[in-house]
């Protein structure tokens, strides 16, 4: 260390104190990539797992799974809501949801079931995909009992309020929104329908960590690594010795 000067022992604090929060932050982002991963594992393994009682996941679903079930009651066909172009293809479309009222039910305040039927392909017009009837009859269906999709910030506030007509298009779906516009409660998690060859919806469900997928937590892993190691080399080359000039 004879090249090097003796530094300040705010330097030393300062230097190691950067480096310890840019490795912990680091850490963190390959922790929060590997809960990502591992939810999409489960998610995968999900749509081939037993089937379990509705009843038992309903009101508090496990967190780190997805269960398969199987529920039987009725559409509110008439109460259809469409998320306008999610990310599947140039030619737009909507992705489809309905509520369903759970066999047995018989109070008007009870929770709803809201059912993501699937994702219907638009022609490249930017009109609305024209909507296969629902049935109005008791129905059972079977799928993954999952959380709704992710929420933005949606300009001009509530949209769905503004619509007088069903069905309603959002840019956001917002369980909350929904529940006021239906004036009955949901219950916390939707069912994705499972795939059904002769269904016209496409049912390709994932977990929509487009925003932010692991690959980019660990591309932010890796920087927030470099700016530690920046720190030490900074507080380096600043006491480096020079090399007195020659006359």
């Amino acid at each position: 260390m004879s090249g090097f000067r003796r530094p300040s022992w705010w330097a030393l604090l300062l230097t190691a104190a950067g480096a310890l929060l840019f490795i912990r932050l680091g850490i963190w982002q390959l922790h929060r990539a590997d809960f990502k991963e591992a939810l999409l594992r489960r998610y995968a393994a999900s749509s081939t797992a037993p089937r379990q009682d509705f009843a038992k996941v309903a009101a508090a679903p496990p967190a780190d799974s997805f269960p398969r079930v199987q529920v039987s009651g009725r559409y509110l066909a008439d109460r259809l809501y469409l998320l306008d172009n999610p990310n599947h293809d140039s030619r737009g479309g909507v992705e489809v949801f309905a509520p369903f009222v759970l066999h047995g039910v018989l109070r008007d305040q009870s929770p709803l079931l809201l059912v993501d039927l699937g994702f219907l392909p638009g022609n490249g017009d930017g009109k609305t995909p024209q909507l296969p009837p629902l049935p109005t009859t008791e129905i059972s269906l079977q799928g993954l009992y999952v959380p709704p999709p992710p929420t933005g910030f949606e300009m001009g506030g509530n949209a769905l309020a503004r619509q007088t007509r069903w069905p309603k298009n959002t840019i956001f779906l917002d369980p909350a929104e929904i529940a006021r516009d239906l004036g009955r409660p949901l219950y916390p998690r939707m069912l994705a329908l499972d795939a059904d060859p002769a269904s016209i919806y496409v049912r390709v469900h994932t977990l929509d960590f487009s925003s932010m997928p692991p690959a980019r937590h660990r591309a932010y892993a890796f920087q927030w690594f470099t700016f530690a190691l920046a720190a030490v080399v900074i507080l380096l080359v600043v006491h480096r010795k020079r090399k007195p000039r020659k006359s």
